[in-house]
């Protein structure tokens, strides 16, 4: 059969005629998901539905910058405190804080509330203490 629709046929009649030799030649035959249910076909419109399917199909999540700047707050927290050089644990914090300006600036929104610059001296303070206190644990 050709590709082309031959002059002065009409394109369903075309369309109908493949269809139908498609199935004569088995063609439609065991393909996957034959006889069982459309996923979803009873769910409510969703017109992102092919991104959901395709975040879900290949293990991905997307957060709003807001929350992964609170998630990387606590991680750099906790990593810091067996950093023993201040001026990296310094560094650390301003690239931390590098990283919450620009969540803060993100044109994606976030949960209501956000998140703010941290106090370097601030955070320095709790991780001297955290420090010492780590140091006094090991004695």
């Amino acid at each position: 059969m050709p590709d082309n629709k031959p002059v002065g046929m009409k394109w369903e009649s075309f369309a109908d005629q493949r269809i139908r030799e498609a199935q004569a030649e088995g063609q439609f035959e065991n393909l996957p998901g034959f006889g069982q249910p459309i996923p979803g076909i009873d769910e409510p419109l969703d017109e992102n539905w092919w991104i959901k399917n395709k975040l879900r199909n290949e293990g991905l999540t997307v957060i709003p910058p807001v929350l992964e700047a609170r998630r990387d707050i606590e991680r750099t927290r906790s990593e810091i405190v067996d950093i023993a050089n201040e001026l990296l644990v310094r560094r650390r914090l301003q690239e931390l804080n590098d990283r919450i300006e620009k969540a803060i600036h993100s044109p994606i929104a976030g949960p209501p509330g956000g998140v703010m610059l941290l106090d370097v001296e601030q955070e320095l303070i709790a991780w001297r203490a955290a420090r010492d206190a780590k140091e006094i644990d090991v004695k």
